[in-house]
């Protein structure tokens, strides 16, 4: 089975106390259907530094992450359909799939 990163961009936490019990409520939702895929279940991320050569962006590029999870698939569609019900895309944002390979 191939493993998969999940790459969050955008989202954020909820202003009050309520909506962030809803919004983790939903993430712990969604995490519950996909246990046996889950490797890592990761975390939310700081403020990210983008380095290229020759110069380091402080605000994190076009599109900072703003989070991650790594989780085994079989396939990318398979990846794909439980990124799908990811909560961070019902406030606007993204997931990044990609397939991670061994050394």
């Amino acid at each position: 089975m191939a493993k998969y990163l999940f790459v969050y961009h955008g989202g954020g936490m909820p202003d009050t106390p309520e909506q962030q019990a809803e919004e983790m409520a939903a993430w712990g939702k969604w995490f519950e259907t996909m246990v046996p895929a889950i490797v890592d279940g990761g975390n939310p991320v700081g403020p990210s530094t983008t380095v290229f050569a020759g110069r380091v962006e402080e605000n994190g590029g076009a599109n900072p992450a703003s989070g991650y999870s790594l989780i085994a698939a079989a396939s990318l569609e398979e990846a794909i359909a439980h990124a799908k019900g990811c909560p961070v895309l019902k406030g606007g944002g993204s997931v990044e799939v990609a397939e991670t390979f061994d050394p």
